[in-house]
């Protein structure tokens, strides 16, 4: 039986892509708008009137994108090392890398949220999630950093975070795979997983001011797979949905197996309430073992912390804060609208939009309409609590987002389109083909209480044919639409870097302006910071060596140093002494077999770890291109032996050249 509902499914789906690709459009002036070209032109020495934000998927980075142009603007790294700015290399940020595996130099970014105040984006800052290694990051919007990054316990592929409630009092974390957690035995056959499996759900407090992120409490829930969440808003304030699939809990073949039943389910829980129950002490502390790391931007550096319990509450033992609604078919999207009364599903094996109504949820609750319950869980009946279906929407429903005129638009995966619908009369108003197969959209602030409906931008999987082949993997892509009329009008494909999963737009007025130009060196707290070349020395400690260096336009100080001896660990502390907007200096040093370059912003210090690998003479240099005598911007370290007795000199400007030895050809 299960193998005719697998070939039923491979038909399904191979009838389906035949009939997409032959009725696809066959190029893109088919969609595109005789003016695209002026919409998106953005002459030399303007502003872009968005930021874009856009998870780097695989890459673990955040990239930043002007809109309309499409340019890229800036990298930002996060879960990943990163050679252009030494990110994960230097001294300072190694430990942002942390976690109770060790350093883990890569993951899976996959979601970005920008935190909000009453329901709207504050610019204040922008999380991230890490999918393989479950953690959460926050990232400064005024230095474009990664401030913060905090490791999730009891929890096993972090897809469905990081989403925050209505004014960033939490960012919630729904673990994707149901796993045994931290202090049971892991040890336990893989097909026993409806006995020994579970999931969870992480609440992680936000200090209003610092940001500092903290886990408050977790939710014991179902082993099922939890995938996208958002939190309500108005009337729903209080509540978060997340929809989630294998309700069928199995553990092998799940394209078949967790494909089983017609509807999984949404769950509905009631935060506030359950706020109120972890400070009544109605949870337990449960010991395990993760990882906080926060990077101080007044001392450039990050410390790393292992903390070690977590207070955990039990769905089973809470009756009246969880809620199943049923949802068809495989729900992969969970969306409310600005207003908080619509809850959108989006099954990815359904030929249909189910729309829930929150007070109808509500009544439901309050009448016990419940067809039953699943693991402890009361289980809303699926026609108590809808509003309505949108019928025929296309193939493959993923995600939606709101224009903020009381529509919502909707990806559709397998038939490569965007679908704009009435939320109240469930209509279609609008549909435009994507020309491949897209996941996530963003309109800015499309998941806030005041989205911007001016644009879409709609990043794609598959992305076969729109660009220059490039080998066998082809271009990642991202496409924007203007949304401001009655049809959604193509004006722009833009290449991006690593799988743009999902991004966040932001209008560029509320960002630019509070943007860091450069630092006060004056206030530089870093214990190694040289705060001028008269500070500029060489240090030894035994085996160790500390060469506080500086940087100005163009040259090192010191620029000559001997007396480094096999086997000596050398610690070069950079300071940029800089105080001009956007002078960055680098630092590299020929063979370092540990690091990349540094990037060394003005009034920054940051620092490396090099261990020479044989004696010689080791040029150093600046990496960063900042002013005419760039190349002149050099110096030279001296290695010997072991057991040398060359004393430790250091210089510049007085190791002038042996006046024994020929000059130079004279020129006249």
């Amino acid at each position: 039986m299960k193998k005719n509902r697998f070939w039923l499914h491979a038909l399904i789906a191979a009838t389906t892509l035949t009939a997409f690709y032959s009725c696809k459009p066959k190029n893109t002036a088919d969609a595109v708008s005789g003016n695209a070209a002026q919409q998106v032109y953005v002459a030399p020495g303007k502003y872009d009137e968005f930021y874009d934000f856009v998870s780097g998927g695989f890459s673990g980075q955040v990239n930043v994108y002007g809109l309309p142009s499409g340019r890229l603007l800036k990298e930002i790294p996060v879960f990943s090392v990163f050679p252009e700015n030494g990110y994960g290399y230097s001294e300072e940020t190694k430990p942002m890398l942390q976690t109770s595996h060790g350093s883990v130099p890569w993951d899976d970014l996959h979601h970005l949220e920008f935190s909000q105040t009453n329901g709207e984006i504050d610019g204040r800052w922008l999380f991230a999630n890490a999918n393989n290694t479950p953690r959460i990051a926050r990232l400064d919007l005024t230095t474009f950093k990664t401030a913060e990054i905090l490791e999730l316990p009891n929890s096993a592929g972090n897809h469905s975070s990081p989403f925050v409630t209505d004014n960033t009092e939490y960012v919630v974390a729904g673990t994707r795979f149901a796993v045994p957690m931290d202090n049971d035995n892991g040890d336990v056959p893989i097909n026993t997983y409806r006995k020994n499996f579970n999931a969870s759900i992480s609440f992680v407090s936000v200090d209003k001011t610092t940001g500092h992120m903290k886990i408050a409490f977790q939710l014991r829930v179902p082993p099922v797979d939890f995938d996208l969440s958002h939190s309500g808003k108005g009337p729903s304030n209080d509540w978060f949905f997340f929809s989630c699939y294998n309700t069928e809990q199995a553990n092998t073949l799940l394209e078949v197996n967790a494909s089983q039943r017609v509807k999984c389910f949404i769950l509905a829980v009631n935060w506030k309430k359950l706020e109120e129950y972890a400070k009544e002490g109605k949870g337990k502390t449960e010991n395990v073992s993760y990882v906080h790391n926060v990077y101080d931007e007044s001392s450039h550096s990050a410390t790393s912390t292992v903390e070690k319990t977590v207070n955990v509450l039990d769905s089973k033992d809470l009756k009246d804060v969880c809620y199943f609604i049923p949802c068809p078919k495989s729900p992969h999207g969970c969306d409310v609208d600005p207003t908080g009364e619509y809850i959108v599903g989006s099954g990815k094996l359904a030929a249909l939009i189910p729309v829930f109504s929150f007070d109808k949820i509500q009544k439901a609750i309050a009448n016990k309409d419940f067809i039953g319950d699943y693991d402890g869980i009361p289980v809303i009946k699926y026609e108590s609590a809808l509003y309505g279906e949108v019928k025929k929407p296309g193939l493959g429903p993923l995600h939606t987002e709101f224009d903020g005129r009381g529509n919502a638009i909707t990806t559709m995966f397998v038939s490569s389109e965007i679908v704009r619908w009435n939320i109240k009369s469930l209509k279609i108003i609008d549909r435009q083909p994507t020309f491949y197969s897209p996941g996530h959209l963003s309109i800015p602030g499309g998941d806030t209480r005041k989205p911007n409906g001016k644009y879409v931008i709609v990043y794609n999987k598959i992305t076969k044919d729109r660009y220059l082949p490039t080998g066998p993997e082809l271009a990642q892509a991202a496409q924007l639409f203007d949304i401001s009329g009655d049809k959604m009008k193509l004006l722009l494909d833009f290449p991006t870097i690593g799988e743009p999963h999902y991004g966040q737009a932001v209008e560029a007025s509320l960002l630019k302006d509070k943007s860091v130009k450069f630092f006060d060196i004056n206030k530089n707290t870093n214990p190694y910071v040289t705060k001028g070349e008269s500070e500029a020395k060489v240090v030894r400690n035994g085996k160790r060596v500390d060469v506080y260096i500086t940087q100005i336009r163009s040259h090192f100080n010191p620029d000559n140093i001997e007396g480094i001896k096999m086997g000596d660990q050398v610690y070069w502390h950079v300071t940029n002494l800089e105080q001009d907007w956007d002078v960055p200096h680098g630092f590299a040093i020929k063979g370092a077999p540990n690091t990349a370059e540094l990037l060394v912003m003005p009034g920054e210090t940051q620092s490396l770890y090099w261990t020479p690998e044989k004696p010689g003479i080791y040029p150093f240099y600046c990496t960063d291109f900042c002013s005419a005598l760039h190349q002149e911007m050099q110096g030279y370290v001296r290695v010997s032996p072991a057991n040398s007795n060359v004393p430790l000199t250091f210089s510049t400007g007085k190791n002038m050249p042996d006046s024994s030895l020929t000059p130079p050809l004279s020129m006249n």
